[in-house]
């Protein structure tokens, strides 16, 4: 699990096909690496991916047919800026939001306005995962946690900081750039929830869904 505080601002610095999926080496900049082994968990753009060697400044790592085919991990070249963030611990303080790693499709910046000293950006996803994202809601892009400001059907909009743009990819972006989009996953569990209601239901799944219903979470 992750928080979606971006620690890093790492560069690819190798790409190499392996029977269909990649490795790849990763320069990891600032990201600390002093308790991180073969098989811990670092995201790359929000992605979840097993460390396999490491060195004192980067990590390599294996991306599999089925991660290449969901995320934009695959469009990576050598010299391409990712977002990292170590897996979080016991200890760490929750400045985000839980975050998985684990990626529910691309979405493309269809927009970028200033707004302040602010930029807001405008993304379009995916049909079958717009009713996961709501109105100041949570959403994961490339790994960064933040607050939707505003969905229109499919699209939906989020401001950036420039706390935030000096520290992520977000600095990089451009309209048309893909970017990874994870849902909260508390979208996902109550999602989950409601498909019971039609396939009958527990008594204490009654009364967690009548409880959402009443507190406005949910409608009927």
């Amino acid at each position: 699990m992750f928080t979606g505080i971006i620690q890093a601002v790492g560069t690819i610095d190798e790409v190499e096909s392996k029977a269909g999926d990649i490795r790849i080496e990763i320069d990891s900049a600032e990201l600390d690496l002093n308790n991180i082994h073969a098989g811990d968990s670092i995201a790359v753009n929000g992605v979840c991916l097993t460390v396999i060697a490491s060195r004192e400044q980067g990590f390599s790592a294996d991306i599999s047919i089925e991660t290449l085919n969901k995320t934009n991990l695959g469009e990576l070249d050598s010299g391409s800026p990712v977002n990292l963030e170590n897996a979080m611990t016991l200890n760490t303080a929750l400045g985000g939001h839980l975050v998985s790693g684990h990626v529910d499709g691309i979405a493309s910046i269809v927009e970028m306005q200033d707004e302040g000293r602010s930029i807001r950006y405008g993304f379009e996803v995916i049909p079958e995962l717009q009713h996961y994202i709501a109105h100041k809601g949570s959403v994961t892009i490339d790994g960064t946690s933040l607050t939707v400001n505003q969905v229109t059907g499919n699209r939906f909009e989020v401001n950036i900081v420039p706390h935030t743009q000096q520290k992520t990819i977000f600095r990089y972006y451009r309209v048309n750039t893909r970017v990874n989009i994870e849902v909260d996953i508390i979208a996902r569990y109550l999602e989950r929830l409601i498909e019971g209601k039609a396939q009958g239901q527990n008594h204490s799944d009654r009364q967690m869904l009548d409880t959402l219903v009443k507190s406005g979470f949910i409608q009927k």
